[in-house]
Parts: C-alpha cells; sequence; structure tokens
C-alpha cells in the first residue's frame, strides 16, 4: 500500500510555484471582492465569510496538490562528484587549531 504512496510526484518547479502563488492570491482576491459588494448588497455579513471559504478552498484545490502544470520546468542538476578514497574527510574549520579567547 505504501508503494503507491511512492510513485505519486510530490516536487514542483520554482516557475511552478510563483504560478500557484499567483492563482491562490488571484482566486483569493476576487473571492474577496465578490464577498464584500454580495454581502453588502443582502446586508448579511455571513455570506461575504462564506464566499471567502469557498474561494480559499477552490484555490487551496488548485494549488495544494502538485499539478503537471505545476512541473513543466525541472532543474537540471549537475552530476554528483564522486569521492576520493583515502582523503581527509573533515571539514576546513575542524582541521585548523581553535583559538582560545581569554
Amino acid at each position: 500500500m505504501l508503494s503507491a504512496f511512492k510513485s505519486i510526484p510530490t516536487d514542483m518547479d520554482y516557475k511552478g510555484q510563483k504560478l500557484a502563488e499567483q492563482i491562490f492570491q488571484g482566486i483569493i482576491l476576487v473571492s474577496a471582492v465578490i464577498g464584500f459588494i454580495y454581502g453588502l448588497f443582502i446586508q448579511q455579513f455571513g455570506w461575504t465569510v462564506y464566499i471567502m471559504l469557498a474561494g480559499f478552498t477552490v484555490s487551496c484545490f488548485l494549488t495544494l496538490p502538485p499539478w503537471p502544470m505545476y512541473r513543466k520546468n525541472p532543474l537540471k542538476w549537475q552530476p554528483a562528484v564522486p569521492e576520493a578514497s583515502g582523503e581527509n574527510r573533515d571539514k576546513p574549520q575542524e582541521s585548523q587549531k581553535k583559538k582560545k579567547h581569554k
């Protein structure tokens, strides 16, 4: 059962993140304006809140999962550099003498 979950892609590229953020903000803004105007027209603040919550739900459904439209520009990683065996693997800071403060 867990292998089925491992096959689901979970990554999103940088341009996809920017697109998701723009879609999210646009839907929230449009739902806020529509909710405010409708609530003002019928004099019910509750409808403003309901419309905002509906916009939030729709925007979450469209932007939180990594849909294929958010994965069109994958990063090209450089190949890994093989480690030379037998070399000192200490960090440069650890190999230097530590100075004691007085």
